[in-house]
């Protein structure tokens, strides 16, 4: 086994005893860490019922906690390990925050087998939104650039 592999397997193994504890807890079975240059940030379980927080995935959690360890959003340079494949929720997050690499244990089936969506909004977003239940409608009145315009009209913007 490489040394890269070894390193993935370590932080692999404790997002598995985050989400394993979690659920010990009474949360749900996720746990995720952001690790960059070999250094831990920051860790992450999923507290969606303890918090009623439907985005508070333990992806979501490890990242706001990591980028307020390191005092910036971006988190280039960073590896995010988590316990499941990330849901399209986590996947966006970790994309905003510009993380380097993704690395997951268990999948989007194993999710599904545990009752939980991932799969089924991985599906959904492969899918026409008019066979969506949820209507999503554009609404566009003559200022609906007004924001993106003030915001390129400021020369001190901080560039995402």
């Amino acid at each position: 086994m490489s040394d890269a592999s070894v390193i993935d397997t370590r932080w692999i193994e404790r997002t598995i005893q985050l989400a394993t504890e979690n659920v010990a807890n009474g949360g749900g079975p996720f746990g995720a860490v952001i690790v960059r240059n070999g250094e831990l940030l920051a860790e992450g379980q999923n507290r969606v019922t303890a918090s009623l927080d439907p985005t508070a995935h333990a992806e979501v959690v490890a990242i706001r906690a990591a980028c307020q360890a390191v005092g910036d959003f971006s988190l280039a340079g960073a590896t995010l390990y988590t316990s499941c494949e990330p849901c399209p929720l986590c996947l966006s997050a970790a994309l905003w925050a510009r993380v380097d690499r993704v690395v997951f244990a268990g999948d989007r089936d194993d999710a599904a087998r545990g009752g939980f969506d991932d799969r089924e909004f991985y599906e959904l977003f492969s899918r026409d939104r008019s066979t969506w239940n949820v209507s999503i409608d554009e609404v566009r009145p003559a200022n609906a650039t007004a924001p993106f315009d003030a915001w390129l009209a400021r020369a001190d913007r901080t560039e995402y």
